[in-house]
């Protein structure tokens, strides 16, 4: 498995830090110069177990991983994705008992960040202090989204939100091109992040094709008709404090 050179997954970092927190180029360069250790995950793989004490903070370099809680019968309850340029568990740092777990959906690399790092960085620089803590506030945000849609929207409203969310964020990396954005998961996957039964996601996804919202192929994800879909979704990119996909339908692409 090939992964990116950890100064190309800090830059990812950076960018998206920078939407919400401009920053010096003296506080860019000294995360670019954090140390960082890289770890491959295959797919399905445990990256934190759930109270786990960890020592570090773990920056996604590629693949899909998730946040979730899990019953005592195994069911789980997937609580946010993290793709390229995410710090999953940044909250870490104040909370190293995991307070829910991390799993690799699709095959996957992370750097691993040493808190002691992380520290001495937020003391050295109050502005990354701040925007550490801006950072968590959005993930914060994201966890309280999904829970709205399990609690509040029906299934194709669930699921168009979360194909919103996962476009502007993939956006933001530079993976939402002519329309299309690579998110490999399994209708099992979505089901457990969604609050619904595969039967659902499956008629969720088949109305959404039919209604010419979107395509989908191969992992890959077309929004054809951006407008419509945040519309099914009740989506408002307000909580992610990134720039929006600009308002207006995308042409299909042939898949």
């Amino acid at each position: 498995m090939s992964f990116a050179p950890a100064t190309e997954t800090f830059q990812l970092f950076l960018n998206k830090v920078q939407v919400r927190s401009p920053l010096s180029a003296e506080e860019q360069e000294a995360v670019l110069r954090l140390p960082a250790r890289p770890r491959q995950i295959a797919a399905h793989g445990e990256i934190v177990r759930l109270g786990e004490q960890v020592s570090h903070s773990c920056l996604v370099a590629s693949g899909l991983v998730s946040r979730f809680s899990q019953m005592e019968d195994g069911r789980r309850q997937h609580i946010s994705f993290h793709i390229a340029g995410d710090m999953v568990d940044l909250y870490s740092l104040m909370l190293p008992a995991a307070p829910s777990a991390l799993v690799a959906l699709t095959a996957t690399t992370i750097f691993e960040i040493p808190h002691t790092a992380l520290s001495e960085l937020a003391f050295r620089f109050p502005a990354l202090a701040a925007a550490f803590w801006r950072e968590c506030v959005i993930d914060g945000n994201i966890v309280a989204q999904w829970l709205v849609s399990a609690g509040r929207r029906d299934a194709r409203g669930r699921l168009a939100h979360l194909l919103c969310e996962m476009a502007v964020r993939s956006a933001q990396i530079g993976k939402y091109v002519d329309g299309s954005f690579p998110f490999p998961i399994t209708q099992e996957q979505i089901s457990d992040a969604l609050g619904l039964t595969s039967v659902h996601v499956n008629r969720s996804i088949k109305a959404l094709r039919e209604e010419g919202l979107i395509q989908t192929s191969r992992g890959m994800v077309t929004i054809i008709d951006w407008e419509a879909l945040s519309f099914a979704g009740e989506f408002d990119p307000a909580y992610l404090h990134l720039p929006p996909l600009p308002r207006t339908a995308v042409r299909a692409v042939t898949v």
